[in-house]
């Protein structure tokens, strides 16, 4: 005696399409989101490495002024 298995198909209504479009939208949002974040944390990052890079330059230009000075 052979089973056969039929998958029940659902018929989707319209809340049920409303329902998944709004999840797709969520996760599409949520990694748009992450993205930002990155791009904030790279922002943050170079300027910083800026900020010391520049401070760093100056402070040696002004420590090999002293040390011709003297």
């Amino acid at each position: 005696m052979e089973i056969e298995e039929n998958p029940i198909e659902e018929k989707k209504t319209a809340t049920t399409k409303f329902a998944e479009w709004l999840m797709a939208r969520q996760e599409k949002k949520e990694a748009k989101e992450s993205n930002l974040e990155g791009l904030m944390k790279f922002n943050i990052f170079l300027s910083t490495l800026t900020l010391v890079s520049v401070a760093g330059a100056t402070a040696l230009e002004y420590a090999m002024m002293t040390w011709v000075w003297l």
